[in-house]
């Protein structure tokens, strides 16, 4: 088998296909995540904290100097990014929950009686015996 007829089986592969789409649709719902953290969740919150705009609290380290931009830990950013991440893993943890309460849990099989072992050379002698003595 080819290299390339090998790859083409394992991308026509359903899991993979499937992965592809959440992947894409995961893009999006991280955009739509950022979008709701940095324009509609944090203008808020930034209000009630006394007018902060969270996207540009930053530590200067070094000013600009000519053409070279200046160096800073943008800190206001990585709190918008840890807020995004929160609400992504929420909603994450959200749907696998559902898809888990969906399965259906399959009760465990009853398990099959053991058979009565077989009876040992001195039942079977004493059998033989009582069946002569009744005779």
């Amino acid at each position: 088998m080819s290299m390339m007829s090998e790859f083409k089986d394992f991308a026509m592969r359903g899991n993979v296909v499937d992965m592809a789409v959440g992947i894409v649709i995961g893009g999006a719902f991280g955009k739509i995540v950022s979008s709701f953290v940095a324009d509609v969740l944090m203008p808020p919150i930034g209000l009630l904290m006394g007018g902060v705009n969270f996207s540009d609290l930053a530590i200067m380290l070094k000013d600009a100097v000519g053409e070279t931009a200046p160096v800073m830990i943008k800190y206001g950013s990585f709190i918008q990014t840890v807020v995004d991440f929160v609400i992504i893993a929420f909603a994450i943890f959200l749907v696998v929950k559902a898809m888990n309460s969906m399965k259906k849990e399959e009760p465990a099989p009853e398990p099959e009686p053991e058979p009565e072992p077989a009876p040992s050379n001195e039942e079977v002698l004493l059998g033989e015996i009582r069946d002569l003595l009744r005779r």
